[in-house]
């Protein structure tokens, strides 16, 4: 199983969005790095939802239902993908970037070296964590 980070602006798409629609299908995705990251997800493996932006915090824990697919949103060929996810639970506490910057065994988390990407791993350490943090 591995372990990945998805962000959203929750007033683009948040936590609430996510668990009242069931799941969704992860769109949208135009940076190639986070590309490569959704085509290595596999059905099963663990997402941990950040609201980015105003939040700034991991707020729930889904799972990758279906493995990469072309985008439904993305021009026909373009080799962009999505996956499907679905959701699992809220964490009881957010846990915000701030506190996320303050804990040494994140300091070499994706997020704190490549802010700006929607999609990233994280090392089964890290999510543990994060979710220890969060309960």
């Amino acid at each position: 199983m591995n372990y990945w980070l998805v962000k959203s602006e929750p007033s683009a798409y948040s936590w609430l969005d996510f668990t009242r629609d069931g799941g969704t299908d992860w769109t949208g995705v135009r940076n190639f790095q986070a590309r490569n990251y959704l085509q290595q997800m596999q059905p099963g493996d663990l997402v941990l939802f950040y609201h980015s932006m105003t939040e700034k915090a991991v707020v729930g824990i889904a799972c990758v239902a279906q493995a990469a697919a072309p985008d439904a949103t993305a021009e026909a060929g373009s080799g962009w993908v999505a996956v499907a996810l679905l959701p699992q639970q809220a964490l009881a506490r957010p846990v915000a970037l701030a506190r996320i910057k303050q804990d040494d065994r994140l300091s070499h988390i994706g997020l704190l070296r490549q802010s700006r990407l929607s999609v990233m791993p994280l090392r089964p350490e890290e999510f543990d964590v994060l979710l220890e943090l969060g309960s």
